[in-house]
């Protein structure tokens, strides 16, 4: 029997084959480590050279318990979703958990919308779609994990609601919460009454604790798999893709009813009976939309995915999931919104439909914009 080796740093068991979980090494930095008699995993290594947190995967039974671990203590829960998955990125069940600790709910990606969605709308709807979901936040804050102006009205918010508590960064996998607590570390450092990164004193399993200058800790826990997100269905070089890096461009279609727009391969808009009318798709700017006649869209489909709709990749439609539709009468302006994606806006009355992987919510909401 092989003896395990485990991290010097948080005690994970040594593993190198998936860079995703925890105490992941490579194989040839793994065997340097074992002549030396120190074996870091990737995370803890870059966290000890390059102050840099790495985001890992727990199991659902894992995240319970950090969960629970959580509620039974004092602390302010900062809660990071992905403003263009957000039913997908909440953590289910987190308002059970919570006990009475409060919960800012923070946004990510804002910097990528269009400058004419008006962020008090979109707050406002966080907050409402959090209420359904039992959550109910002390806060909506909307940041980007890449521009850092926005990161000082976060730190705002952690000390205007932390009343020298710990914090609790949570947040599924996917949302950036690593890059944002690497933004944060980076912006704190040299800032003498927040955050201290000269030393860590030490990683766990499940968690990275940072001190902060009153003795409390802000807390960097591990990402929970939701497993309806868009984004487990791809591979990295696709996630670049629907994922947007810069501020979205709206393309307008002006359709008669009877077409169909597909986004990629992974989701498809039919506008089934209405008046012809433009509907507006606020998508990455690097996924291609197609439009084609809706009576031929499953022939067009089943013909061009993985190549013209891509994507996924034609070596990766064996495993991706059939596409499910949701029928929606429309009366007002509103938006079709394909979960991980982005949503198309529907000025006019009449009766659309979505279609998404099985397992991914198409949803409806009064338009942003």
């Amino acid at each position: 029997m092989t003896e395990e080796l485990r991290c010097v740093g948080c005690g994970a068991v040594i593993q190198t084959e998936d860079k995703n979980k925890i105490g992941y090494t490579p194989k040839s930095v793994l065997e340097k480590g074992v002549e030396t008699g120190e074996i870091y995993c990737q995370r803890c290594f870059r966290l000890r050279h390059y102050n840099e947190i790495q985001d890992v995967s727990l199991t659902d039974d894992d995240f319970l318990g950090l969960l629970n671990e959580i509620g039974q203590n004092n602390a302010l829960i900062v809660n990071v979703v992905d403003i263009f998955d957000f039913n997908g990125s909440l953590i289910p069940s987190l308002h059970r958990f919570v006990g009475d600790n409060p919960v800012l709910l923070v946004g990510n990606k804002v910097d990528v919308l269009p400058k004419s969605l008006k962020r008090t709308k979109l707050k406002q709807w966080m907050k409402e779609q959090a209420h359904e979901k039992g959550l109910r936040p002390i806060d909506v804050l909307l940041t980007s994990a890449q521009k850092s102006e926005e990161l000082d009205t976060l730190l705002e918010m952690i000390e205007k609601y932390r009343n020298e508590r710990d914090v609790y960064i949570v947040g599924v996998t996917n949302v950036g919460k690593s890059t944002l607590v690497n933004q944060i570390i980076n912006q704190t450092a040299e800032i003498q009454n927040l955050i201290t990164t000269s030393k860590f004193p030490g990683t766990t399993l499940d968690k990275i604790e940072i001190p902060l200058e009153d003795g409390h800790s802000l807390i960097d826990t591990p990402g929970i798999i939701h497993h309806h997100q868009m984004a487990h269905y791809l591979g990295a070089k696709d996630l670049q893709i629907i994922a947007p890096q810069k501020e979205i461009k709206p393309k307008t279609y002006q359709l008669n009813p009877g077409q169909t727009l597909f986004l990629g391969g992974l989701a498809r808009f039919d506008f089934i009976q209405g008046e012809k009318s433009s509907f507006t798709a606020y998508v990455s700017n690097d996924l291609l939309v197609h439009r084609t006649k809706l009576e031929k869209a499953d022939q067009f489909y089943e013909k061009h995915v993985g190549e013209l709709l891509q994507p996924p990749r034609k070596d990766e439609i064996d495993d991706f999931p059939e596409l499910v539709g949701f029928e929606f009468s429309i009366k007002e302006k509103t938006d079709i919104v394909f979960a991980g994606l982005g949503w198309i806006t529907v000025n006019d009355p009449g009766v659309v439909r979505g279609w998404a992987p099985k397992g991914v919510d198409v949803i409806t909401r009064k338009a942003l914009i």
